[in-house]
């Protein structure tokens, strides 16, 4: 696991390289490399810090040249080792016992049609010096980041926007559409970037540049063709299990220790037991809040099951709890993340990682994915539950049962009421078309929120953002309503959010996390499995427990679901109450004309009454500030003035 960046065909920019290196240097402690070559009409400069994982020999190190190729790479693949024995066997001579040469080589021998039989996490860049080619590359589910810049007849790219920035111009621009979407979703999507002009490498892609300017991209894992298109028989529960065991034995490949997440939820125990089937001697992170925070968030006691999962299995437990300095933690998880992103569960992830590289851990594994590929969210069964609610007169629906909900407190003193938060929430959406409902019970906002929050010339991106969640859940599944919903997070909230959050909280701290369920076998074996076999009555991920029998008491199996997050509610009211009255009514957002004083105002009001529970919008308005006061207000003209010299 490794930071890249580099330049092609941008000669002028190229002294921008070690400053591009040095702002990703988190990503790589364990060594630094530089690559330098004009060659076949093109020029090219690679860099690469390395946080070494596999072979941990100074050979290993990157850029990685060999007869006349020159590669950059950011991930692991697990079944290299298997490649690499086949690569022998057509004569093939290593000289090193890494994952990198191994790509290096399979490229060499088969091209692009060695990148859809990597099993793992990537994104890398390679030159090759007899051609003048350079070939961008992203794992099939997006794992791995990869941000690319175009200009004139070359690229910049790194894997993460903040090493972009030393090659930015004056002339950058705030992509406003972007920005709505971290509002409407908490995160940006991976078809959008925060900056104009810098573009995602999409996932199951590859790029390719040629040294007069021209530039294809191709697709060698198409996901709408892999997981809904292309008929497959479905799973039985023995071979789901068996898929799972090996796609978790082969996450355990390393040379140094590899520690899992234990939340004591279904998924990480899973993982975790799973992983000291392939290696006894295993240490597990959990978290833990303080008493007052997780009974105002009316939080499951998920320490208890973790530490019974540790107990019942022998494992090593560390406990981590999570009661930062909220204030002075808000701007540094949000130079971390890059974008402005609104989930606070990337502070218990750096949390977690910061405590485990102290540890002299590098690696851990995490149950990310189950959840999307298997039905697990509560917006899954809700939206399910809306289309029986929709045949309850309209009458009832309206002037009753919603009336009833709406006049009901979230909170009442120092608890929050879980069950009136969930039913305001569905209640919000229960009435409205499938596709929508399935939009609003996750996102924040509807049409009519979002005219009263932002400036009118913004209204616009609310309407492209709207037709792009909507192309992409009719692109699902047209039979099957579990797996539409399953899909469309695949390819928004799972690539977007999750596992955007978990590289950069993880690579932060120095330390890799590695999700065995995000591997594209385990995703397309979910995916023949019908929507029918993973919701089941009021059961979620019903055939994942069913092949979680195997190994894990149902006391684990089928206890409540708990959630991977933080205590927003309380910080919102105690930690950060000062902070968002001074700064979110009046902040830059609203002084430059993009967001409404008045509605943030309504916002905050209806928090501290207890009629609405508006926390999670309220930490993504703050996120929203940070990230544009630190990341583009005070930074832009310095750091664009600097690259313009």
């Amino acid at each position: 696991m490794c930071g890249i960046a580099g330049l092609y065909n941008l000669p002028s920019a190229e002294s921008r390289l070690p400053a591009m290196l040095r702002s990703i240097a988190h990503r790589g402690p364990d060594a630094e490399g530089q690559y330098r070559n004009a060659a076949a009409g093109a020029q090219v400069a690679l860099g690469h810090r390395r946080l070494s994982i596999i072979d941990l020999s100074d050979a290993a190190n990157q850029p990685f040249v060999k007869n006349g190729l020159a590669l950059a790479y950011n991930g692991e693949i697990y079944n290299f080792q298997e490649l690499r024995r086949e690569l022998i066997r057509m004569g093939v001579n290593f000289r090193t016992n890494s994952d990198t040469e191994v790509v290096l080589e399979a490229w060499r021998a088969w091209g692009a049609a060695s990148l859809k039989r990597l099993r793992g996490m990537f994104a890398f860049a390679l030159f090759d010096e007899n051609t003048g080619r350079m070939v961008l590359a992203r794992d099939h589910l997006g794992i791995k980041p990869l941000f690319m810049l175009k200009r004139q007849n070359g690229v910049a790219f790194a894997s993460e926007l903040k090493a972009l920035r030393p090659v930015l111009g004056p002339d950058t621009e705030l992509n406003h559409t972007a920005m709505v979407a971290s509002l409407m979703y908490y995160w940006v999507p991976d078809s959008h970037c925060v900056l104009k002009g810098v573009e995602k490498l999409p996932a199951g892609h590859w790029a390719e540049f040629s040294p007069i300017g021209q530039m294809r991209l191709h697709t060698f894992w198409d996901a709408q063709v892999e997981l809904v298109e292309r008929q497959r028989q479905p799973v039985t529960v023995p071979e789901l299990r068996s898929i799972l065991e090996k796609s978790v034995a082969d996450h355990m490949i390393a040379d140094v220790p590899v520690a899992t997440f234990l939340s004591g939820g279904l998924d990480s125990s899973l993982i975790t037991v799973l992983a000291a089937r392939a290696n006894a001697d295993i240490d597990c992170y959990t978290i833990a809040f303080r008493s007052e925070d997780q009974r105002f968030e009316a939080m499951p006691d998920d320490l208890f099951y973790a530490r019974k999962v540790a107990k019942d299995y022998d494992l090593r437990l560390h406990e981590i709890e999570i009661a930062p300095d909220v204030a002075n933690m808000l701007p540094r998880i949000v130079d971390v993340l890059d974008e402005p992103i609104g989930d606070a569960a990337a502070i218990n992830t750096y949390l977690i990682c910061e405590a485990a590289r102290k540890a002299g851990v590098k690696a851990l594994l995490s149950g990310m994915g189950a959840d999307e590929l298997f039905g697990g969210y509560r917006k899954h069964y809700a939206s399910l539950l809306a289309k029986k609610y929709q045949r309850i007169p309209g009458f009832v629906r309206h002037e009753m049962i919603e009336r009833l909900v709406g006049a009901l407190p979230v909170a009442g003193g120092n608890r929050g009421y879980k069950t009136v938060r969930w039913a305001k929430r569905f209640i919000d959406f229960a009435s409205l078309p499938e596709e929508t409902a399935f939009r609003r019970s996750y996102t924040h906002y509807d049409r009519e929120g979002f005219h009263s929050l932002l400036a009118p010339e913004l209204w616009s991106s609310v309407e492209q953002l709207f037709y792009e969640h909507a192309a992409i859940y009719h692109g699902g599944p047209e039979d099957d309503h579990v797996n539409r919903m399953c899909y469309t997070d695949t390819r928004l909230f799972l690539s977007g959010l999750n596992l955007t959050y978990t590289d950069r909280a993880s690579m932060a701290a120095s330390t890799e996390v590695r999700v065995p369920f995000v591997d594209w076998q385990v995703a397309e074996a979910a995916f023949s499995i019908p929507g029918e076999q993973k919701i089941v009555g009021r059961e979620r991920k019903a055939i994942l427990k069913q092949a979680a029998e195997a190994w894990l008491p149902k006391e684990i199996i089928y206890r409540p679901k708990g959630l991977f997050s933080a205590p927003l509610r309380a910080w919102i009211r105690r930690d950060l109450g000062e902070m968002i009255n001074d700064v979110l009514p009046n902040g830059a957002l609203v002084k430059d004309g993009l967001l409404r004083g008045e509605k943030i105002r309504s916002l905050i009001d209806e928090d501290r009454r207890g009629t609405a529970d508006r926390s999670k919008e309220i930490w993504q308005l703050l996120t929203l500030e940070t990230w544009y006061q630190r990341q583009w207000r005070q930074p832009a003209e310095q750091e664009f003035a600097e690259a313009a010299e």
